[in-house]
C-alpha cells in the first residue's frame, strides 16, 4: 500500500509467512491470508504485496501464460498489485529442515541466475505503471562455501549476466527491476563494511566490466546500469544482529551510491547472556531454521555462533559475553518474555526519518517464523498478527 507520495513509499508484508511452493498455494494463500489481512489493514484501497516465489511456482508460471494471465487477472480484481518479491529461498522453505540450505543454490550457479531472471520476467508483467521492482536474494553464498578467487570470480559473472538481463528488460519493457543482495549473519556478505567492500572494490569494478562485455557498452554506462540495478536488501533483523546502528548503516550505503532496492521491517531476539535467558532460550532451538547467535563482550568483541543450540551449548564457557542477539525473527510488537526481548529499539525516529526521505521506496514486513514460534510466545492467528505488525509500522512511520 502507498504509504507516502513524495517521494514514494510503498509497505508490504512478505508472503514467505504461508507454506506453499507451488503457484496454486500460493494463490491459496493469496485468497485466503492476504485478502483478510487486506481487509484488517486497508480495506477497499489497493494493496501491495511482497510475494515468494519458489523456483517450482516460477516454473509453472512462466512456462504456462494461462497462469500467468489468471494472476493478473486476480490482481486486478482484488486490487492487489506485486510490487516486490523475496527471491531468496529457491526451494521448499516450511514444513521441514532447511537451515543453511536456504541459501542454495547460490550466486555462483546458473540455477540462481536463472531463477532470478524468471522472477524478474514476471514481475514485470504484474508491475503497474510508473512503480519500480525488486527482488530480494542471497547474500552471494553462506561464507564456508566460498573457496578462494574462483568462486567469487564465477559468482560476480552471473550477478553482472543479471544486471545485463535488468537493463535489457528496462529497455524492452520500460519496467525498472532492481536486485537487492541481503547481508546475513556468517554468509559472504554479512556485514555492512563487507558489502559496501564488495560493491565498490568487486561489483564496480569487475562486475562492471563483465557488463560492459555482455552489453558491448561503455564502461560508463555499465556502471550506471550496476547501479540502477543491482543494490541491497536492507533486513533490518539482520542489521541489528551485527550490533550496527541502522541509521549510520543506510546512510553508508547512501554516501557510496549503493541503492536500497528494499527494506524490511524485522526485528531479532535478544537477551543478557545468563542462565535465565539461557533456559528461555531453549524454546527457539528448533530444526527448520538457521538461528546464528551474536554475543557481545564487555571489551566489545563479537562472538558468533552457526546455530543456538551449538551457542546454548558453549555459551557457559564465555563469561564476558554479555548480551546474545540471535537470528530468530519475531514480531514487530513482541513486547518481551520474561529475560527475552527484541531488537526492535534500534528502529528508532532517524531511521524512519531516512525512509521518509526517499532511501528507498520499498518497505517489507517480514516475520516468517510464525509456524516455529514456541507457545509461550505464539502471538495467534496469523491474519490478526500481520495486521498487528502493520499497524506497529504505521505508527512509527508517522
Amino acid at each position: 500500500m502507498i504509504i507516502q507520495q513524495r517521494p514514494p513509499l510503498h509497505l508490504t508484508y512478505c508472503l514467505n509467512i504461508h507454506p506453499g511452493e507451488s503457484w496454486a498455494e500460493n494463490l491459496a494463500a493469496l485468497q485466503e491470508k492476504t485478502l483478510a489481512i487486506r481487509q484488517a489493514v486497508a480495506p477497499g484501497q489497493w494493496f501491495g504485496v511482497g510475494l515468494r516465489i519458489a523456483h517450482q511456482a516460477a516454473e509453472e508460471l512462466t512456462n504456462n501464460a494461462e497462469l500467468r494471465a489468471q494472476a493478473l487477472e486476480f490482481f486486478s480484481e482484488n486490487q492487489i498489485y506485486p510490487f516486490t518479491i523475496n527471491g531468496f529461498p529457491y526451494g521448499r522453505f516450511h514444513d521441514g529442515p532447511v537451515k543453511e540450505n536456504v541459501y542454495a543454490p547460490d550466486w555462483r550457479t546458473p540455477e540462481r541466475l536463472h531463477y532470478t531472471m524468471q522472477l524478474a520476467d514476471l514481475l514485470s508483467g504484474w508491475l503497474p505503471e510508473g512503480i519500480d521492482g525488486s527482488i530480494s536474494t542471497v547474500p552471494c553464498s553462506f561464507k564456508p562455501w566460498i573457496n578462494g578467487n574462483g568462486d567469487v570470480q564465477t559468482l560476480v559473472d552471473n550477478l553482472a549476466a543479471v544486471v545485463a538481463y535488468l537493463a535489457a528488460l528496462r529497455e524492452d519493457t520500460g519496467r525498472d527491476i532492481h536486485l537487492g543482495l541481503e547481508p546475513e549473519p556468517d554468509c559472504y556478505l554479512e556485514t555492512t563494511a563487507e558489502t559496501i567492500s564488495f560493491f565498490k572494490d568487486v561489483l564496480f569494478t569487475s562486475g562492471t566490466q563483465e557488463v560492459a562485455r555482455i552489453l558491448k557498452c561503455y564502461r560508463s554506462d555499465a556502471e550506471a546500469m550496476m547501479r540502477q540495478h543491482l543494490g541491497v536488501c536492507f533486513d533490518t533483523c539482520h542489521v541489528a544482529l551485527q550490533g550496527e546502528d541502522l541509521t549510520e548503516s543506510l546512510r553508508a550505503y547512501k554516501a557510496e551510491g549503493i541503492r536500497i532496492s528494499k527494506v524490511q521491517l524485522s526485528a531479532a531476539l535478544r537477551a543478557q547472556s545468563n542462565a535465565e535467558s539461557w533456559e528461555a532460550l531453549r524454546s527457539f532451538s528448533e530444526p527448520v531454521y538457521l538461528h546464528q547467535v551474536k554475543g557481545q563482550a564487555a571489551s566489545g568483541s563479537l562472538f558468533s555462533w552457526y546455530d543456538l543450540p551449538t551457542a546454548l551449548e558453549e555459551l557457559p564457557g564465555f563469561p564476558d559475553v554479555q548480551e546474545l542477539r540471535v537470528h530468530f525473527h519475531v514480531p514487530l510488537f513482541f513486547n518481551g518474555a520474561g529475560p527475552l526481548q527484541s531488537t526492535v529499539n534500534t528502529l528508532t525516529p532517524d531511521f524512519f526519518n531516512e525512509l521518509h526521505q526517499g532511501i528507498t521506496s520499498h518497505l517489507e514486513i517480514e516475520t516468517y517464523t510464525f509456524d516455529v514460534l514456541p507457545p509461550e510466545v505464539h502471538p495467534g492467528d496469523v491474519v490478526r498478527s500481520v495486521a498487528r505488525e502493520y499497524a506497529w509500522a504505521m505508527e512509527h512511520l508517522e
